[in-house]
């Protein structure tokens, strides 16, 4: 059994005026994604439908489609 990790890395931000970050709002979906537990809860309904074999996360695969287009993505 695989164990449990983040579905996404530690974003740190700095209001220090030093770094820019072109897409902030970015940080503000991925906690709150986090902090509500959507990501498990997404990836434990999918999981069903995840063949065997399966390398990538169905749940994690949804959330970036739903994050790319929400950042204004247009090509998946």
């Amino acid at each position: 059994m695989r164990e449990p990790i983040s579905s996404y890395p530690r974003v740190r931000v700095q209001g220090d005026g030093r770094q820019m970050i072109s897409q902030a709002g970015a940080v503000l979906l991925l906690e709150t994604v986090r902090k509500t537990g959507l990501d498990q809860a997404i990836s434990a309904a999918l999981a069903p439908w995840r063949k065997p074999r399966a390398v990538h996360d169905p749940g994690r695969i949804l959330l970036d489609v739903a994050l790319a287009v929400a950042l204004g993505g247009d090509c998946l």
